[in-house]
C-alpha cells in the first residue's frame, strides 16, 4: 500500500526519534535509518537533503510544541510563579515523553553532525531562559539594596534552565531510567516557586 504524501517524511522522522530513544545507540547512519524505514537510501534524500535537515525536522518539532505550550502557558496563566512553575513541569514532561528529543535537546545525537544544529539549539534554550524570564519579571520585586529585578530574574532563569538541562542530562545519561520530573515538586522550594 502507498504512503500518501508526506506520510513517508513523517515515517522516517518518527523513525529517527524511536532511533535516538535506544540509551546505547550509536551514531545513525543513513543506511541504518533506511533499513529500519525499509527504503533504501536514496529513497531518504528524496524527503530530505540530508542527514541535517533530518534533524532540523526534529528541532522544528521541538520548537513548535515546546513554544506552543510555552505561549499557552503565558496566555492563560497570570501569575509568574505559577508560570514558571508550569513551563518548567511543562519542559520536564516533554522529555519524559520523547526521549529521542531529549538526545537532540542536550547535543549527545547531533555530536558529530554539521554545527548549524547545535547553534540552532543553543537558540532554542536561550528562548526558553528567556521565557522563563518573561515569567518571572512578573514575580520578582526589586530588593532595597540588592540586584535590580532585571538581574535578579536573569540569574533565576538562569539557574532554572540549567536545572532543566541537568535533569534532562541525567534522564538521557541513566539510559532514560531517571525521570526528569522526579523530586520537582519538592524542588520548586529550592528555586522559591
Amino acid at each position: 500500500m502507498a504512503l500518501k504524501p508526506g506520510e513517508r517524511k513523517t515515517q522516517i522522522l518518527q523513525t529517527l526519534a524511536a532511533m535516538l530513544e535506544q540509551p546505547q545507540s550509536e551514531k545513525i547512519t543513513t543506511a541504518a535509518l533506511a533499513a529500519k524505514v525499509g527504503v533504501s537510501e536514496a529513497a531518504l534524500y528524496r524527503h530530505f537533503a540530508s542527514k541535517a535537515q533530518m534533524f532540523e525536522a526534529l528541532i522544528e518539532f521541538i520548537e513548535e510544541s515546546v513554544f506552543t505550550l510555552v505561549n499557552q502557558i503565558a496566555h492563560t496563566e497570570r501569575d509568574g510563579r505559577a508560570q514558571v512553575q508550569q513551563i518548567v513541569s511543562m519542559l520536564l514532561n516533554f522529555a519524559e515523553k520523547n526521549p529521542g528529543m531529549v538526545r537532540v535537546l542536550i547535543g549527545d545525537a547531533l555530536v558529530h553532525e554539521d554545527a548549524r544544529l547545535q547553534t540552532r539549539i543553543n537558540q532554542l534554550l536561550d528562548r526558553i531562559e528567556s521565557s522563563l524570564k518573561q515569567a518571572l519579571q512578573l514575580v520578582v520585586a526589586a530588593p532595597g539594596a540588592g540586584m535590580p529585578s532585571t538581574t535578579l530574574a536573569s540569574a533565576q532563569a538562569n539557574a532554572l534552565c540549567a536545572f532543566v538541562i541537568g535533569r534532562w542530562q541525567l534522564f538521557a545519561k541513566s539510559g532514560f531510567k531517571r525521570a526528569p520530573s522526579e523530586h520537582w515538586a519538592e524542588q520548586m522550594g529550592l528555586f522559591r516557586l
